[in-house]
This record gives structure tokens, sequence and C-alpha cells, in this order.
């Protein structure tokens, strides 16, 4: 299906690159989320209903004041205002473009659930048995997200999440974690070690700009499978997730999710997504 509006929002931010520089900048690892519920501790899954598979995603929202990026319209770049933001409240941010699919329907909405994220949904799949949880971060805490969805490639930050009167972990207890946004690590390096905390394979999705290059080391270290990430710039919008989500519920091959995603993408020619080989293009 054509998407005209996101075909201009492509080009506009292909236009406005965000700028592609390590500044070396170390950002120490501290607990951001003193009086939240996630610990760097395991929490007990005694309680956790079994059976489902759980997906959380970590959006970074675009913020043109806080990010490396040259400035997008103001409309979509203010990383403080989630509900017009390009990767959250715009047509194919993962909010708006989630809440409208026939894949998906919404079981709750919530409104800053934690220090740093401006609103968390929770969705649940319309034919598997699955559930994914969205977290839209403030853009100016961009570093937060990053390392957040590290840790929990890495099995780390597990959190309790209550679902339908169920009990299920995300965060490092999630099956896939996936990131959208600006790809921050062209800004800032991260003094954080990132560590496999179990021998759990954990799928990772990272649509962010040249994700492979910039991100292959900590995935490496997490122990997680890079389902899905890119070799060049491209606009991280919702239904690439949503194509990939689909094959991997469907259990399907790596290369099958990597085709469902280039398919959902192909009207638009400039990303180049990888799977098993990140440096493989098409």
């Amino acid at each position: 299906m054509k998407k005209p509006i996101s075909v201009l929002l492509l080009i506009i931010l292909l236009l406005f690159v965000p700028a592609c520089r390590d500044v070396g900048k170390g950002y120490e690892l501290t607990d951001q989320n003193a009086d939240d519920t996630s610990s760097d501790e395991f929490v007990s899954l005694s309680d956790e209903v079994s059976g489902y598979k759980k997906i959380h995603v970590y959006v970074a929202l675009c913020d043109n004041r806080y990010q490396g990026i040259v400035p997008v319209p103001a409309g979509i770049g203010n990383g403080q205002d989630a509900d017009s933001n390009l990767y959250w409240g715009c047509e194919y941010g993962v909010r708006t473009y989630f809440k409208k699919s026939d894949k998906w329907s919404l079981v709750k909405q919530i409104k800053n659930p934690k220090r740093h994220i401006l609103e968390r949904i929770i969705l649940k799949n319309t034919t598997a048995q699955a559930y994914l949880v969205a977290d839209a971060y403030d853009g100016q805490y961009i570093k937060d997200a990053t390392i957040d969805m590290l840790k929990a490639t890495s099995g780390d930050d597990q959190e309790y999440v209550e679902v339908e009167d169920m009990k299920l972990v995300f965060g490092g207890g999630a099956d896939l974690v996936a990131y959208i946004g600006h790809n921050g690590l062209m800004d800032f390096s991260l003094d954080a070690a990132i560590q496999a905390k179990d021998d759990k394979k954990r799928q990772a999705v990272i649509l962010a700009c040249a994700s492979s290059s910039y991100f292959k080391n900590y995935i490496i270290a997490s122990g997680a499978n890079p389902l899905l990430w890119t070799t060049q710039l491209m606009c991280p919008e919702a239904y690439t997730l949503e194509a990939a989500l689909e094959g991997y519920l469907l259990g399907e091959s790596d290369q099958s999710i990597y085709d469902r995603a280039a398919g959902a993408y192909s009207n638009l020619s400039f990303p180049i997504i990888s799977t098993k080989n990140p440096w493989v293009s098409r």
C-alpha cells in the first residue's frame, strides 16, 4: 500500500540526516529509576503466567533539541510531546499504527508509568498468544532508552507488568526486545557493561540508522540474536516492526522475517535491512 505521507517524512528526514558523529562522550550507568518496579536483580518468575510470547519495544521519541540530529519539522520533533511525535503519535508511529492495526488490540494505555517514560501501551495479538509492551521515552533521555533496551536483551532489568489480571515479566523477561528511534550511539558511548544474565536466546530488533555496526558488540555480549537491524539510513516506522513481529509470531525463519520486513518497506528504497549477515544488502 502506498504511504505518501511516510515517503514525504522519510525524504525530509534524509534531507536533514542525523549527524553521524562519534563525540566520545562517556555515559555512566546509574539507577535513574530507583523509585519504579524494575530492578537489576531477577524478579521471581513463580507467579508469572506461562504460555505467552512477550515483546518489549523501547521507543526514543524524536527530539530536535536533545538528540544529535539536524532538526525535523517542529511538530514531529518535540521529544517531550508523545502525541505528535514522529515515532509515537504520528500516523506511522508505534502507538497510532499498532492501535489501528487489525493484528493487535489495545489492552491498556498508561501515562508516565516510569521516570522518563511519557507513555506506555500494552497490546494483545489478535491471533497468537502474545502481548506487547511499548514505552515512549522522553527524547531527552535517549541514553536511558538505549541502555534499558540493551539490558533487556541480556536478560537484565526484568519487570512485572499486570496484563488482564495476569502477571507477565517484560524488560529482561521478554522474548523479543526492540528499539525504535535515532541511533544515539552515533552521539555518545556507553560506560556500561552488557553481559548475558542467563542462557535464554532473546531476539533483538533495532530499527535505527546503521544499527548493525553501532550495536553489534553490545548485542553479541548480551547473548541475544540480532533478528533485524540495519546497515544504512532509515526511517524506523511502525509498519516495518509489525511485519517482522508477524513473521516472528508465526515461527518463521530469520530470513522469512527479513523478507517480510523488507517487503513492508519495499516502496521506500533507502534502508537496507539485514539479518544473519549484518552486511548483506538487497
